[in-house]
C-alpha cells in the first residue's frame, strides 16, 4: 500500500516542539522495533523512509504503509498500548527521534496547542491512510506507482544530503504498490518513454512533475 501525501501538521510544528528524545540513525533494512515488543516511546521520523509491516497469526506479511520525514509512528503507546502492533523497518538510511511515553504525554498535558497540532496531525493521517486504501482498492497499479513516485519526491526535498529515490529499488517500489516487480519494470519503462522519468548514465532516476498526469 503506498503512502499518500506527506502531512504537512507535523512539519510546521516539529520537532521544534517536541520533547527531548533520543536520535537514532538506522540502515536500509534495520528494524527499528519489531511487533509484539513493548510500546514505551512515541517514534518521529526525522530523515528517510520507514515501511510498518503487519504478520498475521497465520504467518502471512504484509506492508501496511510507508511513513517519511515529518510522520509519526508507534504513538499507540500514548493511550496505553501494551505492545507494538507492527514492525517498523528503515527503508533507506534513516534518522528517527525516539520520545519516552512519559516525556511525550507531559508536553501534550502542559502544552494545549502541541495537543492540538498532535490531534490535527493524527487526523490528517488518518485520512491519508483510508485514501491509501481507496487507492489500492479501486485504482490501477499504474497510478499508484505514478503516486509512490510522486510521495518519494516530496520526501526527498526534506532529506539532506540523501537521495531517496536513488535507494529505493524495483522491490520495494513493488511492496509500496501492492504489484509484482516485473509489473513495476514495465510501467517505468512506460514512464520513461512518456519522458515523465528519466535515468541519467549513471542509472540515476529523476521524477518529473509531469508524471502526475497519469494521476488524471
Amino acid at each position: 500500500m503506498t503512502a499518500g501525501k506527506p502531512c504537512k501538521s507535523a512539519k510546521t510544528l516539529f520537532p521544534s516542539a517536541l520533547p527531548p528524545g533520543k536520535s537514532i540513525d538506522y540502515l536500509p533494512g534495520k528494524t527499528i522495533f519489531s511487533q509484539g515488543d513493548e510500546c514505551t516511546a512515541v517514534h518521529y521520523v526525522r530523515q528517510g523512509v520507514v515501511k510498518l509491516v503487519l504478520v498475521s497469526k497465520r504467518g502471512r506479511s504484509g506492508v501496511l504503509g510507508f511513513l517519511g520525514r515529518g510522520d509519526f509512528f508507534g504513538e499507540g503507546c500514548i493511550g496505553g498500548r501494551a505492545n507494538y502492533d507492527t514492525s517498523a523497518i528503515a527503508v533507506v538510511p534513516s534518522t528517527v527521534l525516539v520520545i519516552d511515553r512519559k516525556k511525550m504525554i507531559q508536553i501534550i498535558e502542559k502544552e494545549p496547542h502541541v495537543c492540538t497540532q498532535f490531534i490535527n496531525y493524527l487526523l490528517s493521517r488518518n485520512h491519508r491512510i483510508e485514501q491509501d486504501l481507496i487507492d489500492h482498492l479501486f485504482n490501477s497499479s499504474e497510478k499508484r506507482l505514478a503516486r509512490a513516485l510522486l510521495l518519494l519526491t516530496e520526501y526527498e526535498r526534506g532529506n539532506e544530503n540523501l537521495s531517496i529515490i536513488q535507494r529505493v529499488n524495483q522491490d520495494t517500489l513493488a511492496e509500496m504498490v501492492g504489484t509484482t516487480r516485473p509489473r513495476v519494470n514495465f510501467f517505468m519503462n512506460k514512464f520513461r518513454k512518456l519522458k515523465y522519468i528519466h535515468y541519467d548514465h549513471n542509472g540515476g532516476l529523476k521524477i518529473y512533475p509531469s508524471l502526475s498526469k497519469i494521476l488524471q
